[in-house]
């Protein structure tokens, strides 16, 4: 696929995938395409874990769903509820041929004594990352992977960073699955003229 246009407007988060192995030169493309994007002050706060190994995937995917299920219960939800939420992120975890953390680290960022300039430079690295993790997503599908984006490991950010052993600084934000489709899905979006003021 050549039209960057097009690119953008055909990609789609797909969660079913083959068993096909992903290469490592392939994963190696991806990654580098996601290092391309903008960042704050170009301190590219960006890390990235990657995990093809099926055993690492499913100990991250049971871990991560030991607290998906404490904090259902938490929230009084009925045990069927949990049990199908839970084994659902299960799967959808596991069954990836290949996973992407995509975290930040602040360790390069602008250093403020008042909390609001912090506050602000912190929101800077997540958009660096975001960025990055969008550049990876665009690469995917434009090299003929699946991907999913996953906001999971923001609600269990310390069990991520226990699980995979993470430098101290990594900050998880988000997990991306990739693999050849299984699938094809439709998007839509709200029409435009809802999301946009012109002055």
């Amino acid at each position: 696929m050549t039209d960057p246009l097009e690119l953008l407007l055909s990609r789609r988060s797909i969660r079913r995938y083959t068993g096909q192995p992903i290469p490592p030169e392939i994963i190696d493309r991806l990654l580098t395409a996601a290092t391309q994007a903008p960042s704050a002050h170009n301190r590219q706060p960006w890390r990235f874990v990657v995990m093809t190994d099926g055993a690492t995937r499913a100990r991250l995917a049971a871990a991560m769903g030991a607290q998906l299920r404490h904090d259902l219960a938490a929230d009084g939800l009925p045990a069927e509820a949990i049990a199908r939420d839970a084994d659902r992120a299960y799967a959808r975890i596991s069954s990836a041929p290949a996973l992407v953390l995509l975290c930040l680290t602040l360790a390069d960022m602008d250093a403020y004594l008042d909390a609001r300039r912090s506050g602000h430079e912190a929101t800077m690295a997540v958009q660096s990352a975001a960025m990055a993790g969008q550049n990876l997503l665009l690469a995917a599908h434009a090299l003929g992977l699946g991907a999913c984006w996953l906001c999971a490991p923001l609600f269990c950010a310390g069990v991520v960073r226990r699980t995979l052993d993470l430098p101290a600084d990594w900050q998880p934000q988000g997990l991306i699955t990739l693999g050849y489709p299984a699938e094809a899905r439709q998007k839509t979006r709200a029409p435009l003229e809802t999301r946009v003021l012109y002055r």
